[in-house]
């Protein structure tokens, strides 16, 4: 019997084991199962640990490595790693074995069983005399547990998110990157001017490399993950993430597409290697280097070097330029949109810069979440890039994003997979307060898809009906919708423009027009045309619509108009998912040459056209040639690049501009 909360007997489920008294000393044991064989505490606490053995079925013949033991799987991947991890002018780094130091259940002699390093060919340094622990694809929780152990600053807030600080680098630093400039890619990169791409030579990059790969290999402990990206089956990538923090590990872990058990029997050589060193800074006296941080990749080597950041977000988008660069090659098209899917196999691709309401509009409870960032769109139909959110929480609420908010709680998964980055909470309470801006304003928050309740699972989706360009146009002379031609599409998709509204503590401030071309400059690896012709050639194929949407300002610029409506703004969307807008009734406007609809169910139809909404008429005019004159500013920097026969699709393009 057994007494519950309140004091009153209750009769277990199940009968307690039989328990026997021996007359010869009185011992009383438990003779319903067999003994404990453990000597010590850690013997103890590896049989709590259970290990559970793969379910899903393999492939084929049982698989690559199936007719192989568990000690020659194990020496096979560790092989790998340790020749990921080799340095290059040394001819070999430290012996690895996997498992925690601090653990201690691991003998040399044990180690040496399972792994062969073969006598350098160069000279040998301490670090080949040494093991370097690989601690290879853990668990969340087992992460969690490595970064509240061992990582100043991480702690486990009240909703069971792991917060983390990424150090005196909060946000990217896109002045420190670099790309390998050699035969092939100085003809097919963009360089020059408006491109991202910052040159460096192999030999910098090696230098670079191999400051890193010593660094990772002095440390008692790197984290090692193997995962992938793209769902698309046929496309995918095998990237391979050294790290030296449990947090970057639990950050990639999320971030990526995560292999079963089998998948990662088989899993092999990486297509892709990254070398983060985190925290250790690179030599500021190195060539090209600009700063103590650098973030370099050599796309013939397949191979990125991280140094002096600790910014996980680094990784993340290092990784989509590769894919900006290795996708093309095979005729896909990458994207830095946002993509969901309605319940009749309606998809949407959403495209936007910060604060165009991208995650907002692409989030809508009555579609299915493909992803929210990055995508490929291929002859198989639209897939995502990644497994999982990077979302900003600066100011988050239950209100503004319910998904999200409901992500980032205890539990939400079946396993902790939460990294809340450079949040604040309550020391005693562990609430995070979203509002608190004291570290920075770019708070993240990184966590699976599967985290969002609506998301389509594997994130793969038909063709493309919808391609939607989110502007807030806080000039307020962009119409609310606007449906666009191809030309206007490709325009509009190499403009990438929004406009940012910088306030003082005087009060309003002129809007500044912002552009990024492709709606990614940052990531974007080829000329912006190359995309876009791209993007023109899959939607005329395929039958897609472009629309251009302004969540921005009406009645006025910024200071004078109002804001569209959120509800108008959705209410839009709606008839562009449900396909109703196509058959509206449209009238050109000036300047721009905009197709807009004259109606539109559930929207005041005065501020379909924004001159209505304007009562100086004037002013109007002279602001829509001010943004006019700045989007014909910003593409003198594509007229350059010719594409197509007799360049005539520049020239297409070129006339789907503003025209005054």
């Amino acid at each position: 019997m057994a007494a519950n909360g309140n004091g009153v007997s209750t009769t277990p489920k199940s009968p307690l084991a039989r328990i026997q008294t021996q007359k010869n000393g009185g011992i009383c044991h438990d003779d319903s199962g067999k003994p404990v064989k453990a000597q010590t505490i850690d013997e103890l606490h590896s049989l709590q640990r259970k290990r559970s053995a793969p379910t899903t079925p393999l492939d084929g013949v049982q698989g690559a490595f199936a007719t192989i033991s568990e000690d020659e799987r194990q020496r096979q991947q560790l092989q790998s790693i340790s020749a990921s991890l080799a340095s290059l002018t040394r001819g070999t780094g430290p012996k690895v074995v996997r498992g925690d130091p601090a653990g201690k259940v691991q003998s040399v002699s044990h180690v040496a069983h399972h792994h062969h390093i073969e006598a350098p060919t160069i000279s040998v340094s301490d670090s080949s005399l040494k093991f370097t622990h690989v601690l290879y694809n853990l668990s969340p929780a087992e992460l969690y547990e490595q970064a509240i152990k061992y990582e100043k600053g991480s702690f486990i807030t009240s909703t069971g998110a792991l917060a983390t600080l990424s150090g005196a680098k909060t946000g990217r630093s896109p002045r420190d990157k670099r790309v390998v400039i050699d035969d092939t890619t100085q003809d097919e990169l963009w360089w020059g001017k408006g491109s991202p791409n910052i040159e460096m030579d192999e030999h910098t990059f090696m230098v670079n490399r191999e400051r890193a790969v010593d660094y990772l290999n002095s440390l008692d402990k790197v984290f090692v993950n193997d995962q992938f990206l793209n769902w698309d089956p046929q496309n995918r990538i095998k990237v391979r993430i050294v790290s030296a923090r449990a947090y970057h590990s639990l950050f990639m872990h999320n971030m990526c597409i995560r292999p079963t058990p089998e998948e990662l029997e088989n899993f092999g050589t990486p297509d892709f290697t990254i070398y983060n060193a985190g925290q250790f800074p690179c030599n500021r006296y190195t060539h090209y280097m600009t700063s103590s941080t650098s973030i370099d990749l050599n796309l013939a080597r397949r191979e990125m070097v991280i140094l002096g950041t600790q910014y996980a977000g680094e990784m993340k988008k290092g990784l989509f330029s590769v894919m900006h660069y290795l996708m093309p090659m095979r005729q896909i098209l990458s994207l830095h949109s946002g993509c969901n899917m309605g319940k009749d196999g309606d998809v949407a691709l959403f495209f936007g810069l910060s604060g165009t309401g991208k995650t907002t509009l692409s989030t809508d409870h009555n579609r299915y979440l493909i992803g929210d960032d990055e995508h490929c769109w291929s002859d198989n139909g639209v897939s995502n890039i990644e497994g999982g959110c990077y979302a900003k929480c600066i100011d988050l609420s239950r209100d503004k994003e319910p998904d999200i908010w409901n992500a980032i709680k205890f539990g939400t998964g079946e396993i902790l997979s939460l990294v809340l980055e450079n949040v604040v909470f309550d020391e005693h309470s562990r609430e995070v307060d979203y509002g608190d801006k004291s570290v920075t304003e770019n708070t993240r928050a990184a966590y699976p898809i599967e985290f969002i309740p609506n998301a389509k699972i594997p994130c793969v989706g038909p063709h493309p009906k919808n391609v939607i360009l989110l502007a807030c146009d806080a000039f307020g002379v962009l119409p609310p919708v606007s449906k666009l031609s191809l030309a206007q599409t490709m325009y509009h998709f190499i403009s990438g423009y929004t406009a940012l509204v910088a306030g003082t503590e005087d009060g309003i401030k002129e809007p500044t027009a912002t552009f990024s071309a492709c709606f990614g400059a940052a990531f974007i690896m080829l000329h912006p045309t190359k995309y876009a012709a791209m993007l023109a050639e899959k939607m005329q194929k395929h039958g897609a619509t472009g629309w251009l949407v302004n969540t921005g300002w009406s009645g006025g610029s910024y200071g004078s108009g109002n804001r569209i409506k959120l509800p108008y703004t959705r209410k839009i969307i709606d008839a562009i998912h449900s396909g109703s807008l196509l058959n509206a009734t449209y009238h050109k406007t000036e300047v721009f040459g905009l197709d807009i609809p004259t109606e539109i169910e559930g929207v005041p139809s005065e501020i379909l056209h924004p001159e209505n909404t304007w009562a100086d008429k004037k002013a109007y005019k002279e602001t829509l040639l001010k943004l006019a004159g700045l989007f014909k500013k910003n593409f003198e920097t594509f007229t350059n690049h010719k594409i197509g026969k007799d360049n005539k699709l520049t020239e297409e393009i070129l006339a789907a501009g503003p025209n005054f």
